[in-house]
């Protein structure tokens, strides 16, 4: 399980959304970002980029509704004269993060792609 710490101890600061961004960027491998392809095949190990959509505090839960961009490949057979060139396709899926405020221990949620735009923390 993803644990957020530096995010939660940023909360309610005005740092809180750039460790976020920060954070998430460290934890790339364990989102939720091959489920969210919609023109790849497989996601690279390249950067990704964090936008907040929206933040929300409930409970015990700070609650981070966020787009990420990424790059994917659509994978070819790799072999001699395959006509498929290996290119990178930008991806963006979006993600509900809820960050326990006691441990921070973080769960991530994929949004489904007609709840991305109008989803509601």
């Amino acid at each position: 399980m993803m644990k957020l710490e530096r995010s939660l101890n940023a909360w309610g600061t005005s740092e809180f959304e750039a460790v976020f961004k920060q954070e998430v960027a460290q934890f790339a491998d364990q989102l939720p970002l091959q489920e969210g392809l919609s023109i790849g095949s497989h996601v690279t190990q390249g950067r990704i980029a964090v936008v907040i959509r929206g933040v929300s505090e409930e409970r015990g839960l700070i609650r981070v509704r966020a787009g990420i961009f990424y790059e994917s490949v659509i994978g070819g057979c790799s072999c001699d004269g395959d006509p498929t060139p290996v290119s990178e396709n930008t991806e963006y899926c979006e993600l509900q993060f809820g960050l326990d405020k006691a441990s921070g221990a973080t769960v991530v949620a994929l949004l489904p792609e007609d709840q991305e735009s109008n989803s509601s923390l």
